[in-house]
């Protein structure tokens, strides 16, 4: 993969934060290498949801989205992705003070 450019206008404080810390576990060894934005998904016609960041590993493909806080709506169209795509394993990014709470999308069958 090419290497990652961020235009710090695009980020949020939080993604800027949460992307520095994607590149520590990548020079660590930890994951593989992270995009910002990577791609859209399709959930329905005129409908897209714009994952954050795109995490890869040796073994999976994770989807992390970055929330200070969650409106109905983004909480939708995250669990329709994670429904829609299960091959790709999301989850939903959260501070907790200096470190990181980071949770599996859980989606009912």
């Amino acid at each position: 993969m090419k290497p990652q450019f961020y235009d710090p206008n695009k980020q949020n404080k939080l993604e800027r934060d949460y992307g520095n810390y994607l590149h520590l576990l990548k020079m660590a060894g930890e994951i593989l290498d992270y995009r910002y934005e990577p791609m859209g998904l399709r959930l329905a016609f005129k409908t897209f949801y714009k994952p954050d960041f795109l995490v890869i590993k040796k073994d999976c493909f994770e989807i992390h989205e970055c929330k200070g806080f969650m409106r109905d709506d983004a909480n939708v169209k995250l669990k329709v992705a994670a429904q829609a795509f299960p091959w790709f394993k999301f989850f939903l990014v959260r501070r907790a003070g200096k470190a990181w709470d980071i949770k599996e999308v859980q989606i009912s069958d």
